[in-house]
């Protein structure tokens, strides 16, 4: 299959959150585009293709603006309170030779021996951040657990990875655990056994600045 989307995108001349909502209105999406040292470029999306898109599990698009055609990743989407509308995109230059860092969804498969023992199988991080070819990136991570004891836990360390394709994540982030009933902890409870580390204070995300910057 096919991984690279083709959309075609309009440019947004008005900016603002009521022309923002004036594109919702008419089934667009609002996106940007930026990265590669070039400047941030707002524009609108097909909602129902883009939808269609990311619900097939494509990640990179063949995006034309204009009369250039650029190819970009999807690198964050944010959906309304209910989450099922998009209705923001920020999507990121990249060439088709570089290799990228990208969040890839964890999926768990199998029976865990430790199930068998009566104990229950959590699954902590929901995905990973990973280094691949950007034409590479895999729909998920697949954790095979039929392996892991009672009191067994998979560390980012331990997840076996596809070819080409390398783990950013802290080594020691806990994945998968399988716990009895009585001593099983969410994800929360063990984050505030570890040190805190220190607070950042004043961080704007480059996609953020990368908005404000095409609004000038």
């Amino acid at each position: 299959m096919d991984k690279t989307l083709k959309l075609k995108a309009e440019i947004r001349d008005k900016k603002g959150t009521k022309a923002a909502q004036d594109i919702r209105d008419s089934g667009r999406v609002p996106a940007v585009v930026y990265g590669h040292k070039e400047d941030a470029v707002a524009i609108s999306l097909d909602r129902h293709d883009f939808a269609e898109g990311i619900h097939h599990g494509h990640r990179l698009i063949d995006l034309a603006v204009g009369k250039k055609n650029e190819t970009v990743i999807i690198k964050d989407v944010q959906y309304d309170y209910l989450g099922k509308e998009i209705i923001h995109a920020d999507l990121m230059r990249v060439s088709e030779s570089e290799r990228i860092e990208v969040d890839v969804q964890v999926e768990i498969k199998g029976t865990a021996k430790g199930q068998k023992e009566g104990g229950i199988v959590e699954l902590h991080a929901g995905s990973v951040e990973v280094e691949c070819p950007v034409t590479q990136i895999p729909e998920s991570i697949i954790i095979k657990i039929d392996d892991l004891d009672l009191e067994g836990r998979i560390f980012a360390r331990d997840v076996q990875l596809p070819q080409g394709v390398k783990m950013v994540s802290d080594p020691e982030t806990l994945v998968v655990s399988c716990h009895t009933v009585e001593e099983a902890k969410t994800t929360e409870e063990i984050e505030a056994e570890a040190p805190a580390g220190p607070e950042v204070i004043g961080e704007v995300k480059e996609s953020e600045k990368a908005e404000e910057d095409s609004k000038e």
